[in-house]
């Protein structure tokens, strides 16, 4: 039955008619979310496991607790008393979750099976691939070095990819050229996982020309009823997993888009709920293969900062909150990932008046309390008439921004 508005009256912060929101995970992708609940006079807790994170420096209240033990995090939400919790990263106790919806003591966005599903690359390749029957490329799961060797060396075959079966921005993943590569790509997932399960995915090679992050969101309409509608396409580069630069519109023929909205359509409708959905999607001319699914902002996403109407951020808070939304594009655009380049807590930013003298150009620093070699701490972003010269001028404006 039709539940519009989802919630009639939006009251003040910090005062009894509040509506409060839990952001489990507070990184860069979560910052930029609460500033959006912010503006709608959204009551927002930043929950994350390391102090000072972005999120927490913008929210009403931040906490820092392990968000995979479960009885710490079902404590805090007995404190808090949340109407909705935001899930902004994988490792979570998603079966606290589960109870807690279950109890009515909260909502999870967009729903607590649908954290469940994607806590790991297992739940939801089996969901899309066995239940769904989508395309995918050819896998297998394996909880030992002695699995993973027969799953590639009788079936996959070479070169293949073994990933973490949860983990984040590319982190635990490989790629295998040959047998002598089996070990260490083993002993590197098992460093890389959010959580150590010991148990990795093992993918064979799609002849693939590019990928994509098909934002999809569900929310909902003034019938009261979910509507699904589609973001432009946004194409990425990833180097080792993670994502380095991404543009959008990304240019592909109609019949791709048109089955790329269909596989994110198929998947989004099984994990239900509000909200915005990053699909990542391989594309050869006409054909499409799933790949992987977020049920959150994603961080090729970062581009819609500058290229639509209402970004990723701002469609992920008005969806979950039971508003209309506007997918519309604005710009080409492109962003490029400022990496930390040193090993080091407090840093600085140099040059960023060069970045910010190109036309067209502007950054987010994310304010992350500690640097690492290649941790992602900001990101520089461009328009421009086209998608090419959008790209070149944030790689540009990305490279001039130093680290100190």
């Amino acid at each position: 039955m039709p539940d519009y508005p989802r919630f009639p009256v939006i009251g003040t912060p910090l005062s009894s008619n509040a509506i409060r929101v839990m952001m489990l995970g507070s990184g860069e992708l979560g910052k930029e979310v609460i500033i959006e609940l912010q503006r709608l006079g959204i009551e927002v807790i930043a929950v994350d496991r390391y102090p000072n994170a972005p999120g927490h420096q913008v929210a009403h209240r931040s906490y820092v607790i392990d968000m995979t033990d479960g009885k710490a995090l079902r404590e805090l939400v007995a404190k808090e008393r949340p109407h909705l919790i935001v899930p902004e990263i994988e490792a979570i106790a998603t079966q606290t979750l589960i109870e807690l919806e279950q109890e009515g003591q909260v909502e999870v966005i967009p729903t607590a099976r649908a954290a469940f599903l994607t806590m790991n690359r297992e739940g939801i390749r089996r969901l899309a691939a066995e239940e769904l029957g989508l395309p995918t490329s050819p896998f297998f799961f394996a909880s030992s070095l002695s699995e993973l060797r027969d799953a590639i060396t009788k079936g996959i075959g070479y070169p293949c990819f073994v990933k973490p079966v949860m983990s984040s921005s590319g982190k635990g993943q490989s790629k295998l050229n040959g047998p002598e590569d089996i070990e260490k790509a083993w002993d590197y997932a098992a460093s890389g996982g959010r959580v150590n399960v010991n148990r990795v995915i093992v993918e064979g090679l799609i002849d693939f020309d590019y990928e994509i992050t098909q934002l999809t969101v569900r929310s909902l309409g003034i019938d009261g009823q979910i509507h699904t509608s589609f973001c432009e396409p946004i194409g990425h580069v990833q180097k080792n997993g993670d994502y380095v630069e991404s543009w959008q519109p990304m240019p592909m023929s109609a019949l791709a888009i048109e089955r790329s909205q269909e596989i994110a359509k198929k998947v989004t409708d099984q994990l239900g709920g509000r909200g915005i959905f990053g699909v990542e999607l391989f594309v050869k001319g006409d054909q499409v293969w799933f790949s992987e699914v977020s049920p959150r902002p994603h961080d090729t996403g970062l581009v819609t900062l500058v290229t639509q109407t209402q970004s990723e951020f701002e469609l992920h808070a008005k969806a979950i909150l039971g508003l209309a939304t506007d997918v519309s594009l604005k710009s080409p655009g492109a962003s490029a990932v400022i990496y930390g380049g040193i090993e080091a807590k407090g840093i600085g930013f140099t040059n960023v008046h060069l970045a910010l003298a190109n036309s067209g150009v502007s950054l987010r620093l994310f304010g992350k309390p500690e640097s690492f070699m290649k941790r992602r701490m900001g990101v520089a972003l461009a328009t421009a008439d086209h998608t090419d010269e959008a790209r070149e001028k944030a790689k540009l404006a990305a490279s001039q921004v130093k680290t100190v």
